[in-house]
């Protein structure tokens, strides 16, 4: 049999399988051609929009890049490849596995097994995700307009959903390091529309069983009214909605303290209130480091990043980066254990770090060495104060 013939008869193969729903994927290794980055090409059969579709995943030492193609010019594409630019092609379907490859001769080899598969073939663009906050029968969910009363989550809020995910599954590995059951009271200052605030109370009482309560503080009230009704109507007892603002709230105790992109200083008043409740946990991720930044830009002290504060874009990176390191650093002061992460990627939104505080111990030995530390930065960047430091009197 000629190598023509057997090309042909892998093409023929790959297009019944194909027609006849057996086709699982194709692999292409052994790659000869040009490109020396490109390592291996990945072919699986998709459905966009109602048109099924061949889908190529180029696997380069660094990156992936996806083209569909139509079914008709897939196939040419595969056989093009298997004829010049890769040794081996694999086929898998659910009865065989082919496989086409040129030996060290040249000579193009065909052999076929019979493999008993127990996989379907599956037209899913993009594999599902399993959510700790899943959308069927969700009532928060349907009157937050994430989702229908179907628990289809609408197109355009695709964004929100995967960030309400995000965040609970950020917050259960926290949660999870605690002694179990420790959480009972938890206030998310800053609530806003509260969706986060809703899927937090979802988790704690379904998934985790806890008998907590939560408080939304939020400033707005028409907010309030709203979060309190869609909580009501939730048939969620123990969550409640408060208007006032983060400065004025008033708190003694709490296990979990959040506050989501409050902006500037009110972050610093978030910290501060947990810091004195004992919380165990808190959770902040700040948003507009005004405070910060207006002080560096005023500063004439002369030091080794003048030439980058001298730009606006940098000096606001750079005074987001000090805010949140002192915040990091006076956490640690109180005895918390700090780290410092990416919440969600800027795509959905530029606000994307979060400041993590666990509650444990130091002695006064590193509570010394931070006060030093903090004396250094301030005046490395030419920092009179920073407010969460003169909130709890380490200014002195």
């Amino acid at each position: 049999m000629s190598d023509q013939i057997k090309l042909q008869q892998f093409k023929i193969k790959l297009a019944e399988s194909i027609s006849s729903n057996t086709f699982l994927k194709a692999s292409l290794s052994s790659y000869q051609g040009n490109d020396k980055e490109l390592k291996n090409v990945y072919v699986r059969r998709i459905k966009i929009k109602r048109s099924e579709m061949l889908s190529f995943t180029y696997r380069y030492k660094t990156r992936d890049v996806f083209k569909n193609l139509s079914i008709e010019d897939g196939i040419a594409l595969v056989a093009h490849f298997v004829s010049n630019d890769f040794r081996i092609c694999t086929l898998f379907t659910t009865a065989y596995e082919a496989v086409l490859e040129h030996d060290k001769k040249g000579m193009i080899v065909y052999r076929e097994k019979v493999v008993a598969s127990v996989v379907k073939p599956s037209l899913d663009h993009d594999k599902v995700k399993k959510r700790i906050i899943t959308p069927l029968g969700k009532t928060y969910l349907q009157q937050l307009k994430i989702t229908d009363d179907q628990g289809n989550v609408f197109k355009n809020a695709q964004d929100k959903y995967r960030q309400i995910n995000q965040y609970i599954e950020i917050l259960s590995s926290l949660i999870k390091e605690l002694p179990a059951g420790s959480i009972e009271k938890v206030v998310d200052m800053g609530a806003g529309k509260g969706y986060l605030t809703f899927a937090l109370y979802d988790y704690l009482h379904q998934i985790l069983k806890l008998d907590a309560s939560v408080i939304g503080v939020e400033y707005k009230s028409d907010l309030v009214e709203l979060c309190s009704d869609i909580a009501r109507t939730s048939g969620f007892d123990q969550l409640s909605f408060v208007r006032g603002s983060i400065d004025d709230y008033k708190v003694d105790s709490l296990d979990l303290l959040i506050a989501l992109h409050a902006c500037d200083t009110a972050t610093d008043d978030a910290i501060y209130k947990g810091i004195a409740a004992k919380a165990k946990l808190i959770v902040v991720a700040p948003c507009c480091h005004k405070q910060i930044r207006r002080s560096i830009g005023k500063s004439k002290v002369k030091n080794d990043v003048s030439f980058l504060t001298k730009h606006g874009i940098f000096l606001e990176r750079q005074a987001e980066m000090v805010t949140d390191g002192m915040r990091a650093l006076i956490l640690e002061y109180f005895g918390y254990k700090t780290k410092i992460f990416e919440f969600i990627s800027d795509v959905h939104t530029p606000k994307n770090v979060l400041v993590v505080g666990t509650k444990g111990e130091i002695n006064k030995k590193r509570q010394s060495e931070i006060l030093n530390q903090l004396g250094d930065i301030k005046g490395f960047f030419g920092i009179d104060y920073h407010h969460l430091e003169r909130l709890a009197k380490l200014d002195k």
